[in-house]
């Protein structure tokens, strides 16, 4: 099958963006209610199905670098490792830098709860960071104008700070932030030729934001050094994936 024309890929786009922007903008937003956000943001996730085949023949998730293989145990934990690896140091050296007070939290649950509550945000986790790859990193990977190199670097990094469209007003320590990310995420992409491996630094990330919120205290006792040791962490991460001797696997689906 043909490559899917530049109109074709455009509503694909439009499609899956929408469908990710209205979680924040209709469920939270509008709507101020998680269930609703939930609900359009497992939507966003699961029409990137039927999206990817109207895209491809053989597509489906597949259609987003999202193919099974071998590695793929290894590429989703160990990228899991890497990102929890990069939470801790950015959080020691906050710590030490004094941008960071933690502590644990005041009424620590049963081991039970504390299990639900590690299941549910693995799940509440999973779900976004999955979403956004798809639209930020795997749909560019496989049709966007720069496929590999520093300019699908750059592409899919920025494409990742302008579709956090309610925190653009933050300004530009922000974007620089997010802009850090994103190399870090399109660089998992590009060196493995899987998006399981960006998802995985991005899901480990998020998660990690989540049992530190859930299981401790942690204050920014300075705000304006935190987005630094944040970036820091993720540039450190690209720089090393960018240098890690690991064949790049780039599966070519049937178009």
């Amino acid at each position: 099958m043909a490559s899917p024309s530049i109109g074709r890929r455009a509503a694909a786009f439009a499609i899956l963006f929408l469908l990710y922007q209205s979680a924040e903008g209709v469920g939270a937003r509008l709507l101020h209610s998680f269930a609703v956000q939930a609900a359009l943001m497992t939507l966003a996730l699961a029409a990137a199905w039927p999206v990817g085949r109207w895209l491809l023949a053989s597509g489906g998730y597949r259609a987003y670098a999202l193919e099974r293989r071998a590695d793929l145990p290894f590429l989703l934990a160990g990228a899991m490792l890497l990102a929890f690896a990069a939470k801790a140091a950015a959080l020691l050296l906050g710590i030490a830098l004094g941008a960071y007070r933690i502590a644990p939290a005041e009424a620590a649950p049963g081991a039970a709860a504390a299990a639900g509550t590690a299941l549910l945000l693995m799940v509440s986790t999973f779900i976004p960071s999955l979403a956004e790859d798809i639209l930020t990193r795997g749909f560019w990977y496989r049709f966007g104008p720069w496929r590999s190199g520093a300019r699908f670097l750059i592409l899919s990094s920025a494409v990742y700070v302008l579709n956090h469209i309610f925190r653009l007003d933050r300004g530009p320590v922000e974007w620089l932030t997010l802009f850090a990310f994103g190399l870090a995420y399109a660089a998992a992409l590009l060196r493995t030729g899987s998006l399981w491996a960006a998802l995985g630094l991005h899901w480990g990330w998020n998660l990690a934001n989540g049992l530190l919120d859930a299981f401790a205290s942690l204050d920014a006792a300075d705000p304006r050094l935190a987005p630094f040791l944040s970036a820091g962490a993720h540039l450190v991460l690209a720089a090393a994936i960018l240098a890690w001797p690991y064949g790049v696997r780039r599966t070519e689906i049937n178009r």
